[in-house]
């Protein structure tokens, strides 16, 4: 398959590639910057930019916008006498399926690379500029922000561009923000962060909308699950491998120049990644549709004629048909958020608080963490074996059982004075609530607006992290007894909401599920 064939569904191929070199150009543009810095331990806080970096930065500018114009389509279908053809539900798993899922895996876990990177650069960027922490943790703040608003944004583009364009997007975005690492100024380091979460936070709920569109139906569970969770082990595996590897000899400064080179390789094997069939279908486009249903193995028969009954400007959230879903959703991916960078992120000073040591308390939450190493595995199989919103309501129920643990054990009850208990259920709950739910909401809704409320959920996973964080920030952050028990009270209402209008997706061919009931 030929690179002009996979991009001819583009309006202007050569500026996708064109601006690919120049962004690449406007980064190797900010290296001698950074060796430099060979002799001082790349140290390069204070120094002055360059000419070379500030004309890196207007190609950088330049090139991303270059990309954006070659991503847009050739042409707009015929809305509204488009012929219904069959699409992947009834088609055998087949080698194409198994490279899409590998290369959708490998994307994510360079998109969870970017943030988990974070964590490894902080006490270098503290050191190096010499910053407090509450100064520190603006970085994290600036990164979560960009998830958010990337989240949100990318959803909308996924539904109007194509999933595939928006992938690629956030693959030269990588590249771009890459110049982080050259950066002698904090806040050009949080500008860039606030960039490459934006970049992260689209790429994730746009993946698995093309995963759902493309698996056929008895595949489509244990694939969004797995692939998800593929994605979330291996971009922490993957940020601390290389930490541990770079770090010693290359400072902190090349974790973000690992964008460069990862970034690259997302788009060097771009020709291999598919647009979803249905979303070709959608937009008018019969002929490319009938081709990748040919290429998926499905059988290209034509099954009737799709009426243009539905706009696809509402965004899920004002859909009255999909509220009551939305609400329960929205509410279960705030009250992740607040779990994963709240209670978990506050919990190892509350137990040095008590007395603990720093080593005691890190090592009680790695015991408490391998308890629920098998997790993602769990949930692949009660996602495709057992069900799909029974899987999502135990684990917001595991996730309840483990915060209302943790507010008794504030209140001294002496059973639970030892927090292990309590604390692997959080996390078992947690890690089974973040594999579940993205894959849950892209079966969950119509194709019409199923990018943007992938992307909707996404977001707000992030957002309640984000209101965490801003508590951290202004040294706010609530007695975690208190804190545990706001946010119980806000996962038994999503449990209760998810029990009683969430729908069973397990096994149903996503043309059933277009409607709301």
């Amino acid at each position: 398959m030929t690179i002009a064939r996979i991009f001819g569904d583009r309006r202007h191929a050569w500026a996708f590639w064109f601006g690919c070199l120049i962004v690449t150009a406007g980064v190797a543009l900010h290296l001698p910057m950074y060796w430099m810095g060979r002799d001082m331990g790349f140290h390069l806080a204070g120094m002055a930019m360059d000419a070379g970096m500030w004309w890196g930065m207007a190609l950088i500018v330049g090139g991303v916008a270059l990309t954006a114009f070659g991503l847009l389509p050739a042409h707009k279908g015929e809305q509204g006498s488009l012929e219904v053809l069959a699409p992947p539900e009834d088609a055998p798993l087949t080698g194409a399926h198994w490279a899409m899922c590998a290369l959708l895996s490998l994307a994510l876990i360079v998109d969870i690379m970017k943030p988990a990177s974070l964590g490894f650069v902080t006490p270098g960027m503290r050191e190096e500029y010499g910053l407090s922490d509450a100064m520190v943790s603006i970085l994290p703040f600036a990164a979560l922000s960009g998830t958010v608003v990337g989240s949100f944004v990318w959803g909308w583009l996924a539904d109007v561009y194509g999933r595939r364009a928006s992938i690629l997007l956030s693959s030269v975005m990588f590249v771009g923000t890459s110049i982080c690492g050259a950066m002698p100024d904090f806040w050009w380091n949080v500008g860039m962060c606030f960039l490459m979460g934006a970049a992260a936070g689209g790429m994730l709920p746009v993946a698995y909308a093309l995963l759902a569109e493309i698996m056929p139906t008895r595949h489509r569970g244990w694939a969004l699950v797995l692939v998800g969770g593929i994605g979330a082990v291996g971009g922490y595996f993957a940020a601390s491998a290389l930490s541990a590897w770079l770090q010693p000899d290359w400072s902190w400064r090349v974790m973000w120049f690992l964008n460069l080179p990862t970034g690259l390789i997302l788009i060097a094997l771009s020709p291999l990644l598919p647009e979803s069939a249905r979303f070709l279908q959608h937009v008018g486009r019969g002929d490319e549709a009938r081709a990748m249903l040919a290429r998926f193995g499905s059988r290209v028969r034509t099954v009737g004629v799709a009426p243009d009954t539905e706009s696809r400007s509402h965004l899920p959230p004002v859909d009255r048909r999909h509220l009551a879903i939305t609400l329960a959703l929205t509410l279960a991916a705030l009250a992740w958020g607040l779990v994963n960078f709240g209670i978990l992120l506050w919990l190892p000073s509350a137990l040095v608080a008590e007395g603990r040591s720093v080593e005691a308390a890190s090592a009680l939450i790695a015991r408490s963490t391998l308890i629920a190493a098998p997790t993602i595995l769990l949930s692949v199989w009660l996602y495709s074996a057992w069900s799909t919103r029974g899987a999502l309501a135990l684990m917001l129920g595991v996730t309840a059982l483990g915060l209302f643990g943790l507010l008794l054990r504030s209140m001294g009850v002496s059973v639970l004075a030892d927090p292990v208990a309590p604390l692997a259920m959080l996390i078992v709950g947690s890690s089974g609530v973040i594999a579940i739910i993205l894959p849950y909401t892209a079966e969950n809704y119509p194709l019409r607006i199923r990018g943007r409320a992938t992307g909707w959920i996404a977001g707000c996973s992030k957002l309640g992290g984000l209101l965490a964080q801003g508590l951290a920030v202004l040294a706010a952050a609530p007695p975690l007894g208190f804190a545990a028990a706001a946010i119980g009270v806000l996962t038994v209402a999503a449990l209760g909401l998810v029990a009683a209008f969430g729908r069973e997706t397990r096994g149903r061919d996503l043309r059933d599920l277009e409607n709301p009931r």
